[in-house]
């Protein structure tokens, strides 16, 4: 076996020692070397001399940073939940107070499937407050996620979840006299505006602009956050809610001025914000790993369904 580089057998087996010259015990001892003098000024070795934990702790400005320091306690985290398939979503109905009936039974297990990860995971347990809009589908959607936001008790049960709050401001578009209406029946009526080009105008008499609905959703938001100062907030809302939420809180170009995503967000998806200091910053988007393996409306694959 060869040595070890820098080891070799050294510590099994010891070099002999070297033979040295007789001494006479009556020679004068010989004067000691001389030392280099030392200049106090000269500097010294940062690296070497540095405490260890300063190193540690040592981190770039903020002006430079590209990433967010551990949360203060005062951080609150801020989770959008969209709604499962709702019925009006299926049968091509503007979905406002009139027109939504609910989850479909697919949206139903779809969002029963997002509860049983939260409750495997835990993730939202302890949860401080639970919201969700005016519209049922939304209520429905709050409704079953609630038994996984409890706190965990000292004898290890889950305890109540949160009471739920409804808010108008978190509703979807108001549709105003388009609401109930097939999509057929509302282009017919009303033609309806072009968002791309004109923003401000509303989707139908009595009903709100692409504009309105962005600043309102900004100010439902901000209201929610700054009741729950370093709270858990779970929000059971919709894809345009979300959507507003990434137009109004991130730093994009005409965010709250027209500007659209048009992004797929899933049903029973999370989005999750983390709010300190009036700052937001987007932890996740459009989060449905539990729908990974279910069909569209939360039906398993047939795929899946032969592995399961």
């Amino acid at each position: 076996m060869a040595p070890e580089a820098g080891g070799g057998f050294e510590g099994l087996v010891a070099a002999p020692t070297a033979p040295t010259a007789p001494t006479d015990p009556t020679a004068p001892a010989a004067p000691a070397a001389p030392t280099a003098p030392t200049d106090p000024t000269a500097p010294t070795d940062s690296a070497d001399s540095a405490d260890p934990a300063d190193r540690q702790n040592s981190a770039p400005p903020d002006g430079i940073r590209t990433m967010a320091p551990t949360a203060p306690s005062m951080t609150t985290r801020l989770v959008l939940v969209r709604h499962g398939e709702a019925e009006c979503n299926v049968s091509g109905i503007c979905g406002g107070i009139k027109g939504c009936t609910g989850l479909t039974a697919g949206g139903v297990r779809q969002v029963k499937a997002l509860g049983e990860r939260l409750a495997m995971t835990g993730e939202l347990q302890g949860a401080d407050a639970l919201y969700a809009s005016l519209l049922p589908r939304a209520i429905q959607t709050a409704e079953l996620l609630a038994p996984a936001l409890g706190s965990v008790g000292s004898d290890g049960t889950l305890g109540p979840p949160p009471t739920l709050t409804t808010e108008c401001g978190l509703c979807e578009l108001h549709p105003g006299e388009a609401d109930g209406l097939t999509w057929e029946e509302f282009s017919a009526k009303f033609q309806g505006p072009n968002w791309d080009e004109h923003p401000d105008e509303p989707i139908a008499p009595g009903g709100e602009s692409w504009t309105s609905f962005v600043l309102r959703v900004a100010d439902a938001l901000e209201g929610v956050v700054a009741r729950h100062p370093g709270g858990l907030v779970v929000v059971a809302c919709h894809a345009g809610v979300i959507e507003a939420s990434l137009l109004s809180m991130l730093p994009l170009v005409g965010g709250r001025d027209g500007a659209r995503l048009q992004l797929r967000t899933q049903h029973a998806s999370l989005t999750t914000w983390e709010v300190e200091g009036g700052r937001w910053r987007l932890l996740g988007y459009n989060d449905a790993g539990h729908l990974s393996a279910r069909g569209p409306a939360g039906s398993l694959h047939p795929l899946a369904a032969q592995q399961a």
